[in-house]
């Protein structure tokens, strides 16, 4: 099965699938495995900030996955990615917290979009896809974290609504060099939702 049968995307468009997508045909997860680990890994090995210091391995990108995709089936989480001209150039995806304390709330743990396409509104279609994702699922709160670097993507998060609640100086260590680590949250208890039909 190659992507673009997953994804049913023309040779020009951004194509977003969501997990219900994503599952309902039988290999896409196997098919979409390859190409995630070659997307993060690449991220990685060029130095972004994805929580890993290493390229991940094809069992922990295939663990990752099957963790999300089982979280989206139980209603704690949801998985968005992004087809380009049938290929994957993004994923992001949010499970809820474990403890029963804080379970109305979620956390968004991952969000990765091919460097190649920054600019071309890749990263906002992806986080405001899961941010509405979230808010359909009654998620109260949905939290992140981002290293303090990463201006373009706080930027993106704070024009989508999020607010920072917090900051740990020199919290990210990568080798020598000591990053903060930004809180950023958005409290839908505090939004109107979307209008009635």
């Amino acid at each position: 099965m190659d992507l673009e049968s997953i994804t049913g995307a023309s040779a020009d468009g951004l194509v977003l699938l969501g997990a219900s997508e994503l599952t309902w045909r039988q290999g896409t997860v196997a098919a979409l495995a390859g190409p995630a680990r070659r997307l993060l890994a690449d991220l990685v090995a060029a130095g972004a900030a994805l929580g890993w210091v290493d390229p991940p391995g094809p069992d922990e990108v295939a663990e990752l996955l099957d963790r999300v995709l089982a979280g989206a089936r139980a209603g704690d989480g949801a998985l968005r990615v992004a087809f380009l001209d049938g290929r994957l150039v993004g994923l992001g995806y949010w499970l809820r917290y474990a403890r029963p304390t804080h379970r109305p709330h979620a956390d968004l743990e991952k969000l990765a979009v091919d460097g190649a396409v920054h600019g071309r509104g890749v990263g906002r279609a992806l986080t405001a896809a899961l941010v509405e994702d979230a808010r359909a699922a009654g998620v109260e709160v949905l939290t992140l974290d981002a290293r303090g670097d990463n201006e373009r993507a706080l930027g993106l998060y704070r024009s989508l609504g999020f607010s920072e609640y917090g900051r740990l100086h020199d919290f990210v260590a990568v080798g020598a060099r000591r990053y903060d680590k930004v809180l950023y949250a958005l409290d839908f208890r505090r939004q109107p939702g979307p209008p009635a039909r």
